[in-house]
Formats: C-alpha cells, structure tokens, sequence
C-alpha cells in the first residue's frame, strides 16, 4: 500500500473516497485514539504536569487495525479537522505508529471544505504537525481535569456526593444563577403609555400615535391618576401635523456564520440546541456540503465571494449586486482571519436543490441558514422609505414612525422573515410591527377617534437561552468556539439548570454549587480570570508562551486554596424543595430529590423511609384527549415529556407541550 489516509469519521471518510481514488485508503479513527484515564486525574502534578495518556479499551481494536495498515503503508496523510482537537488528535496516531520501527513518512493536510479542489490543494502541499496547536490543546484538557478532579471531591464533601465542577462550566453556570437572583430580587414598577387614535378627514384613514412629550420634555406617566389627567387634558385639544420627516433607511446584511452566531441563529430560528445544531453542521461538512464549521472568523475567500457574485447577477439581476463585493470584519481579537466563515462549499447546491437529497428535514433547515446568510452578506443593502410624523396638541407631543420597504435588496432572500441578529433578545416581548401611514401633510388637523391609555410594569432581565447564554459567554470572552455546546450540555446533564419553555432556571443543586464555588474560589470562577485563561491559551497556540509554566501558574494557588477549604468550610446546606404529596408508608412529606435521570420524590424521612416516586410537574396547559391537567414527566432515559394527569385512564403523551 503507497498511501493511508486517517480521519476521524467513517462520513469524512467516505467523502474523501470520492475524491482521492483508489491509490489511497482512507480509514477513520473514530475521534481520538488516546485520551486520560477516567479512573483517576491522570496528570503527574510533581513531574511538570506530565500527562499520562492511554489508549481507551474501546479503541483498542481500531488502533492495532491502523497500526498493521501503516506498517505496510510508504506514507501516512493525517487528515483530521484543522483546529486544535484535530491537530491533537493528528499527534497521538503520529506519536503511536510512529513508535514503531517501521514507521511510515507522516503527511499532516489541512482543509476547510471538503471539495476536490482544497483536498488536492491540500495533498499537494502537506505539512508538519503543529505542536503549538498540540500543546494548547493538552493545557486546555490537563486545566479542565486538573479542575474536574480536585475540586469535585471537595464539592462531595461540603455540598452533595457525585458532584462536578468545571472551570468553564461553572462561570456559565453562575451567568444563570446570578440572573436568576436579579429577577427574583426585581420589583416591578408601575407606567403608563397614552396612544392617541386619529383620523385624516380628507381620507378617513386611521392610524395610532403614542405620547412622547409635554412641553418639550420627556413624559413619564407613572400611575392611573396621572394618565386620566393627561387624557382629560386632551379630550378637547386640537391635534394637527407639526412636521413630516421622510428618509431613506439602509439595511445592510449580517455577516456570514461564526460557530457562535450559528448556534445562536438556529437556536432563535430553528429551536435547535447548540448541541444538536454542531452534530448537524459537523455531518454537512463531513459530506462536503459546507466549510469548515468551528470558526469564529468571518471572513470569505476570494473564489467564494466570486462565485457568489455570479450566482446573484444571474439570478437576481444587476441591481441585486453591489458595485463592490461586500468584505465583513471580524470582531473578536482572537479571530483567526486565515480561517473562513461557515459558507456553503458551492453556493450552486441551493436548498431547493437538495429537497430529494438524503438529507434529513433539519440538514435541510440548517443548510438553509448557512446558504442564505452567505448569499445574502453579498447582495445589495435593503432600502426602507421611513416616515416620521410629529403631532402636537396643546403643549402634548405625540409621534409616530411608519416604514415601507422602497426595494428589499438582500431581504429578498428572506421574504417576511429576515434572519436579524435582534433575535437573539427575542425573550422579551415582541415588538409591535410599524404601522402603514396615510399620506399627512405638515399643519393638517386630524381627527381623534380614541385616546388610549395603557398601563405597564417594568420587566426583569429576561432568562437566558441558549442563544442569548452563548452571546454573553462570547461577549465576555468565556469559552470558544468548539466549547459553548459541551458547556451548556453538561450544566444540563448534571442538574445544575432546567430548561423549560427554552429558557433556562437554576435549580437548587446549581445555586448550592455556585455559592460554595464563588465564595471559596472567587478568583478562579470569575469571568474576567476565565476570559483571561482563554487569552492565554491563544498564547499558547502561538508560541508566544509555554503550556506548562501556564498550568502551573494556574494550578499552585488552586491547590493551596482546595486544601485551606477543605478544612475551614463548612457543609452548605441545599435548600430542600418540600411537596404537598404525603408518604404513603409513613406520612411525612415528599421532598423533591435529583437523580440520575432528573427530579424524582423521596420521603422526608429517609434513610428512615426509603420510599420513593416519579415527579410530576404541572404545566399551564390542558389535555387535547378528555381536558385534564397536563404534567412533565420523565422517561427513564431522563428525557421530559407531557402526559395527562389522568395516566393510565388516559394515554395522551407529547414530546411538545400542548398549547
């Protein structure tokens, strides 16, 4: 055999079949073939933070298969993803075939689409194993376990057995538990809106104006009384046009798809978690459907822009392409602009090409996102004609703002529903849609048809979902690209947050966790030394500082820390939440409990009792089948689902909850 390709995917590998030809093999890994062990911290802390690698006894097969084929190969291509997993998993199958005496000569190639075009590119023009990627990924991995298998124990101790902590899951986890407490402590007040209802004579058109002002300064109405004085007020009043400001709006397109914003699109859009959302666009660019999709870049290369620009003119016409082809720059300072945004491979493979493909519903409803955001970042800017209206009455200022669309440029794409980065806030309420304004000419008398006061209250912050967790996570630096799903899929998978309705809720176990971590450890668990962590692992991956003076730069203080607290701390106790439910063997209250799979009631009174149940939890929706209650329940997977409260009599059960 002359050449052995390694991926870590049979999905990768098949694609790279097609294109490479029968004088190469290519063969998976199956992701990483050496790892720590999980029985213990597998790192010597004495010997320079020396990590002990082993092979995982279910790869051991898959790795004595690729060792016998390299033995007879002449070269061996390393082809794994171009990031720093990739570039770590291309070094240990390096460093185990490598120790044999027949080695074969070791090719590393990097791509970032699978096309025939960048995999010969990249064929032609190997290089050597980047250690500096290497070793920041192995500071990253030797920090996280240093962490998880130091700090758990203790939280064993003082918190609850078989607890974890995590140097970056526990930041995000204190993100939601610190926003759970500023709405709890949050106390509404009270405010008014007044919306005036008027009418043109000439063409007995309506529309609505809200209250701005009075006698030229902002108008806060902070209660009823003072609303029915203000509409009191102008029951009576003249109201007449003082002025008729009409513009042109620009709306340009946003950028093309970072991991990040990709993940926040279709989780705003598509109801998909981060995780579900990275297995999906890892298979399509497995298949060579999209470039590579862990980048926090956004930059395009020329050939994609141009073959866009094509696309457009061709499909759309001249007035759909700007002069100038649109180049975004990127806002992180640790963007890595050689990398490419997440585009799709060819932008001639459209969505509507693809429906008879094997592609499942939700490849399709992603590719679409990445196809659209690309296409669109190269079309012509929307124009909006915006008209702003001033109505006076009496010393009242009223105003009103009103837009159409004058020509929809990229929005085209869209249609009415335009991909728009002001959906990542979308848990607040909606905003109302601007109205379509008669025709209104400055000093015209309107007619008022209503006067319409309404009363609000101020809103808490909203809750985080995993759209708006992973933008502050990015905001503060917290985290990167490859990390944001593993983060929010462990706080998940650990109990320490809820997820209902799409939002996350600390439950009790993660506000335990928080308390006792952020005041023992307050310098470790803060967002700006994490940010800062992640800075220096960039450094890392430059070569401008040394992986192991970084760990132990980290390291020393946290070990002196974990063992001060493990002897002055006191046990934290979690607060219980007690149900209204009575133990059926001895008639103490249920108290809610976490276990494997979730929430379920136990007697008060245990190990006394040792009586347990399922937990149902009521939801505000009714039985479509016969009307009764609707509860959350779990499968003995842990996987939540609504069922009727009348179960067994009634068998209703949804994955969704009824409306």
């Amino acid at each position: 055999m002359q050449n052995l390709v390694i991926v870590e995917s049979p999905t990768k590998a098949a694609t790279l079949s097609r294109f490479l030809g029968s004088q190469y093999i290519v063969e998976a890994s199956m992701g990483h073939i050496r790892d720590l062990p999980k029985s213990d911290v597998g790192v010597d802390i004495e010997n320079n933070f020396e990590p002990k690698y082993i092979i995982p006894k279910d790869k051991t097969k898959r790795v004595n298969e690729l060792k016998k084929l390299a033995a007879s190969a002449k070269t061996l291509w390393l082809a794994t993803d171009p990031d720093r997993e990739g570039e770590a998993i291309a070094w240990h199958i390096s460093e185990l075939i490598g120790s044999r005496n027949a080695s074969p000569s070791i090719r590393r190639v990097v791509f970032h689409e699978i096309t025939p075009e960048a995999v010969n590119e990249a064929f032609l023009h190997p290089r050597e194993i980047d250690l500096k990627l290497v070793d920041a990924q192995q500071a990253r991995r030797i920090l996280d376990r240093l962490v998880g298998y130091k700090l758990s124990p203790l939280l064993w101790k003082k918190v609850k057995s078989g607890l974890s902590a995590g140097r970056v899951q526990s930041v995000a986890l204190r993100l939601i538990v610190e926003r759970d407490k500023e709405i709890n402590a949050f106390k509404a007040i009270e405010y008014w809106s007044i919306e005036a209802q008027l009418e043109v004579p000439s063409s007995s058109q309506s529309f609505t104006s809200t209250l701005v002002s009075l006698n030229g300064k902002k108008l806060e109405v902070r209660n009823q009384a003072e609303a029915e004085t203000h509409v009191g007020n102008l029951q009576k009043a003249v109201f007449k046009v003082l002025k008729v400001e009409k513009k042109d709006v620009r709306r340009y397109p946003p950028p093309p798809f970072t991991t990040s914003t990709l993940q926040q699109t279709a989780s705003s859009r598509l109801g998909f978690s981060a995780k579900k959302t990275m297995m999906i666009a890892q298979n399509l660019y497995e298949r060579g459907m999209i470039t590579y999709m862990r980048t926090d870049s956004v930059n395009l290369s020329g050939a994609a822009v141009s073959a866009a620009r094509e696309y457009i003119l061709e499909e759309f016409g001249k007035n759909y392409l700007p002069k100038n082809a649109r180049i975004f720059k990127t806002k992180s300072k640790s963007a890595q602009e050689a990398h490419e945004a997440i585009r799709p491979s060819s932008v001639k493979v459209t969505p509507d090409s693809l429906k008879k493909d094997s592609l499942t519903r939700d490849h399709l409803r992603l590719y679409e996102l990445i196809w659209k955001r690309m296409m669109g970042g190269q079309m012509s800017e929307a124009v909006l004609d915006q008209t702003s209206v001033d109505i006076e009455a009496l010393n009242y200022l009223f105003r009103t703002v009103g837009s159409v669309i004058k020509f929809d440029g990229w929005l085209k794409l869209y249609g009415n529903a335009p991909i728009i980065e002001d959906e990542i806030n979308s848990e607040k309420e909606e905003k109302k849609e601007e109205q379509l304004l008669p025709k209104l000419e400055e000093n015209e008398v309107l007619d008022l048809l209503k006067l319409l006061p309404d009363q609000h209250f101020t809103e808490p912050p909203p809750r985080f979902n995993e759209a708006s967790l992973i933008k502050r996570l990015e905001e503060l630096g917290i985290g990167r690209p490859s990390t944001y799903a593993p983060i929010i899929s462990t706080i998940q998978d650990r109990f320490y947050v809820e997820k209902k309705e799409r939002k996350f809720f600390a439950t009790e176990l993660g506000i335990a966790v928080t308390t006792f971590l952020v005041t023992h450890f307050p310098d470790v668990f803060s967002y700006q030394f994490t940010a800062d962590m992640e800075d220096r692992l960039d450094e890392i991956a430059e070569g401008k500082r040394p992986w192991r003076s970084t760990i132990a730069e980290f390291y020393e203080p946290l070990g002196k820390k974990i063992a001060i607290t493990e002897e002055s701390a006191g046990k934290v106790e979690i607060e219980r939440e007690i149900s209204d439910k009575k133990c059926p063997d001895c008639g103490s209250n249920l108290v809610v409990k976490f276990g494997r799979f979730g929430k379920f009631l136990a007697c008060l009174k245990f190990p006394e009792c040792k009586h347990t149940e399922g937990f149902e939890e009521r939801v505000d929706a009714i039985c479509p089948d016969c009307g009764g209650d609707i509860v959350m329940r779990r499968t003995k997977k842990g996987k939540p689902f609504y069922g009727c409260k009348k179960w067994p009599e009634c068998k209703f059960a949804s994955w969704t909850k009824p409306k």
